[in-house]
């Protein structure tokens, strides 16, 4: 599927020139990578987005995230804004295809895709209340990975140890309320209400973590680096040692140049691309 410079139906960043500059700053002698595509049809988009769902899938499958029926990931439909696609019930993160991925509404009423599929109960609450929560918001990932699971136990945030956790520089919340299988409405309405208006991620305690983006391969790219930073940032503290602290003011620099929606969307196609050539593509289908 080639992409189209006359049509831009992705969820546009707020402030277009900041990525653009990141984008070419984050390259050497400014010679950018090219950033989210942009497609001439929804159709076009929303097949897009399917794949790269699944592909997102296959690499968490990959690094470990997959744990019974939990988690998933979901992607709001780039033509009906309340409704969105997410993983079907019982399928495991590394067989999943495009055509496996559900369309239900904002009430949980499914209105296309794989029809005959149903999805977790639990993830339909979280998912509803943050994409109902946050418009801006086009993908959202939870899975139960264990390094995220064991550091949810402290209720802490991830603290600026290095360089790549400063993409979640004040972009991260703790939800320190912990109520159970998110079976009820209420839950994900906290969750959604924790993860505040400009939120990147949130550890939720005793639970796992959560990432959002306005791509699948950004919320998937923040994912995988949180579920790492809280690896590190266990094997950190159980060294014993001193820990010296980024600044704030190169936290902020850093989360400036790559923490944005064009950055973060390239940061995850070495993993998508190796997934696709691993698989020959075949999660596309």
């Amino acid at each position: 599927m080639a992409p189209s410079a006359t049509a831009d139906l992705l969820p546009t960043a707020k402030n277009t020139s900041g990525h653009v500059d990141a984008l070419a700053s984050m390259a050497h002698r400014g010679k950018s990578l090219p950033g989210i595509p942009k497609f001439a049809s929804y159709a076009e988009t929303r097949q897009w987005q399917l794949e790269h769902m699944a592909g997102a899938f296959r690499v968490f499958a990959r690094e470990g995230y997959a744990e019974g029926i939990s988690g998933h990931i979901s992607v709001r439909d780039p033509e009906f804004h309340n409704r969105f696609w997410i993983n079907p019930l019982g399928v495991h993160f590394g067989l999943m295809r495009a055509s496996d991925m559900i369309c239900v509404d904002l009430n949980g009423e499914v209105v296309g895709g794989n029809t005959a599929g149903s999805i977790n109960a639990a993830g339909f609450q979280i998912h509803s209340a943050v994409h109902r929560a946050r418009p801006d918001v086009h993908a959202i990932c939870h899975t139960h990975s264990v390094h995220g699971r064991a550091w949810s136990a402290f209720a802490r945030p991830l603290e600026m140890i290095n360089q790549d956790v400063c993409y979640f520089y004040k972009a991260q919340s703790v939800y320190s309320d912990y109520g159970g299988i998110a079976n009820e409405a209420s839950e994900g309405q906290k969750i959604a209400r924790s993860l505040g208006d400009n939120g990147k991620a949130v550890i939720l305690m005793n639970h796992g973590l959560l990432t959002v983006g306005q791509t699948v391969d950004e919320a998937a790219f923040l994912f995988c680096l949180m579920e790492r930073s809280c690896k590190v940032q266990l094997l950190a503290d159980s060294a014993g040692h001193k820990k010296h602290f980024v600044s704030d003011e190169e936290a902020a620099y850093n989360f400036r140049m790559a923490s944005t929606p064009d950055t973060l969307y390239e940061e995850f196609q070495p993993h998508y691309k190796y997934e696709e050539a691993l698989s020959n593509g075949s999660f596309k289908h």
